[in-house]
């Protein structure tokens, strides 16, 4: 779908975009084209599409994937959707909340998520979705550039933190790629980043301590120029912190943004021991 044609639909169906819901839609087709390419979609996957809008990402993801569902959270363009692909056998369209949907939904083992989010939510629904009970194989994203270098900052830089972690705990980042605000209608006032990252083949820790994890890592960055052992100490005992750190190899002046992940889950597993 290019540009002149968005254009068009939205006027014949009347539509109205609404800013809260972060209606900007990517209407190149080189980029749509990057972000399947990226995503590695093959006949027989199952896609999880977030956010469709007018579908042209959607055209792409049913003509290559073998099933695909898409939710649409804004009823008009739910009902645009069911009216532009109702010969559309392998695509099921939902009219819901995507980020309750997920958080209801905790099996995803054998989906993968090809999606241009919603700013407003990004976020939050990438984290449910790493934390789910089977998390999707592989997670292509289309978020603000600053989101998508959070996730993939390294330990030590600036924009190294609690989103990040969260994320890379159970996935690989596989980097991602800049798409300009022109690429979008109506443009945003930021630039875009398609980010992929692909679930580890082994997890880094079970199930179970991804809690302890979650909380460690949030304490830690709360305040991000504190020594994050006094920060701990609001919540764990001070003989299992230094036996903690000892065995994650951290000095009791670090930093949070000092921490590497792995120090992170050595200090997770020790402290809930």
């Amino acid at each position: 779908m290019k540009l002149s044609e968005m254009k068009q639909a939205l006027a014949a169906h009347g539509l109205r975009l609404t800013k809260s819901l972060g209606q900007n839609f990517l209407h190149d087709q080189n980029q749509l084209r990057r972000i399947v390419s990226a995503a590695e979609v093959g006949a027989g996957d199952k896609i999880l599409e977030i956010g469709p809008g007018l579908g042209p990402l959607t055209e792409l993801l049913v003509a290559q994937a073998g099933e695909v569902l898409a939710i649409e959270k804004d009823r008009r363009l739910y009902d645009f959707l069911a009216q532009k692909f109702s010969s559309a056998a392998q695509l099921k369209l939902l009219h819901a909340d995507a980020l309750e949907y997920v958080k209801d939904h905790r099996r995803w083992r054998d989906w993968k998520l090809v999606a241009n989010l919603p700013y407003s939510v990004a976020s939050p629904l990438l984290v449910e979705l790493a934390e789910a009970e089977e998390p999707p194989e592989r997670l292509t994203a289309t978020l603000q550039l600053e989101v998508a270098r959070r996730i993939d900052a390294a330990t030590g830089n600036e924009d190294y933190g609690v989103l990040g972690l969260l994320l890379r705990l159970r996935y690989e980042s596989r980097g991602w790629f800049k798409i300009p605000s022109a690429c979008f209608f109506p443009a945003p006032e930021v630039d875009s980043a398609c980010i992929v990252l692909s679930r580890r083949a082994e997890p880094l820790l079970p199930l179970s301590l991804h809690e302890t994890f979650t909380r460690i890592v949030k304490r830690g960055f709360s305040q991000r120029r504190k020594m994050m052992f006094k920060l701990l100490k609001e919540d764990w005992p001070e003989d299992t912190l230094r036996r903690g750190f000892e065995l994650a190899g951290l000095a009791p002046q670090t930093r949070a943004e000092q921490a590497g992940l792995e120090q992170f889950v050595r200090l997770t597993e020790t402290i809930a021991s």
